[in-house]
């Protein structure tokens, strides 16, 4: 009787254990972990399906993913540009799947076999440490040719695409937008005037918040904050124009909980999901047309931006970072 009894409660909290990981997903997350945290515990509060996730850059979250392939660890890959997940579908790291919020969306925001989703945008930004400049005698700089000028020698940060979706995004936007021999002459000049390249896409904005450098390149969000917070930054928009990420979520080829992957994926592109960027102080530019956008953004239509064909920026992201690894921070 005994042992029946121990039979079955050894069942019960087997079926228990089964039944809480069955309903809780892992993700890998290149969205910062601030934000990642606040937007996923959103989305276990609205669908009860709790969560894990494990802070990876794009680069790291790519080989990490790789590596595993074949015995997935993790459900979900949230963040990183969408090119990183045009990427991923190429390499057979991902599964398909076409939320039916897609309709919603302008098509470029999506995969149209349903590989990757995009579910916010950012415009590429430079911050200026208004005190640094100020003691400096340093004009705002309106063109991305202003920062090859002798006076930001050795004050600029920018993420390396070796490691940093965000620092590719800049190289295939220039390069889209003027041509690539122009881009990458431009590359390697600016280079001059480095400080550092840093491995995460959002360490510059720390460093020029407390004046470490008196320049930072990176995406916005971390900016605004830091301007929200009260920090002496002045956000500027190149003239020539910008270009955008869209980071995207892809649900990992052989993940152990699909259908509570699929509904992380209509959460984050659903009208609520999507609001909740705004609610939660993001800065995060929403997709979804009816979305509200966040207080203190600036309007997206307002920006000058440079078309981001993200399909053809995964196709050639191997090349142009090698290239750029040979030419600007080698010198070759």
């Amino acid at each position: 009787m005994k042992r029946s009894i121990l039979v079955v409660a050894v069942l019960l909290v087997l079926s228990v254990a089964f039944t809480a990981s069955a309903n809780t997903l892992t993700v890998y997350s290149s969205v910062d972990e601030e934000n990642a945290r606040a937007i996923l515990n959103a989305f276990t509060k609205d669908t009860g399906i709790e969560v894990r996730f494990v802070f990876l850059s794009s680069g790291p979250a790519m080989a990490r993913i790789e590596a595993e392939k074949g015995n997935p660890q993790a459900d979900v890959w949230l963040g990183a540009p969408s090119e990183n997940h045009v990427t991923a579908k190429q390499r057979g790291l991902t599964q398909p799947y076409l939320s039916p919020n897609t309709a919603a969306l302008d098509p470029k925001f999506y995969d149209p076999e349903g590989y990757w989703t995009s579910f916010y945008m950012n415009p590429m930004g430079v911050a200026i440490h208004t005190g640094w400049a100020q003691r400096a005698g340093i004009e705002m700089p309106e063109s991305w040719y202003d920062l090859l000028k002798p006076e930001f020698k050795g004050e600029i940060q920018m993420p390396t695409p070796q490691s940093s979706g965000t620092a590719y995004n800049l190289i295939a936007s220039l390069v889209l937008a003027w041509g690539e021999d122009e881009a990458f002459a431009y590359l390697k000049e600016l280079h001059k005037n480095i400080q550092s390249y840093t491995q995460s896409g959002t360490a510059p904005s720390q460093a020029v918040a407390i004046g470490q450098a008196g320049v930072a390149i990176q995406f916005t969000p971390a900016f605004l904050q830091l301007m929200d917070e009260g920090y002496p930054l002045k956000l500027v928009f190149p003239k020539e124009g910008v270009g955008y990420e869209a980071p995207a979520v892809s649900i990992i080829a052989g993940a152990p909980n699909f259908e509570e992957a699929k509904a992380l994926v209509d959460w984050l592109i659903s009208v609520e999901g999507q609001n909740k960027l705004s609610e939660l102080k993001t800065f995060f530019f929403p997709v979804h047309p009816e979305a509200k956008t966040g207080e203190g953004l600036p309007s997206f239509s307002e920006i000058p931006t440079i078309e981001y064909d993200a399909i053809w920026a995964g196709e050639q992201r191997e090349r142009l970072v090698n290239k750029w690894i040979d030419e600007v921070l080698r010198g070759e």
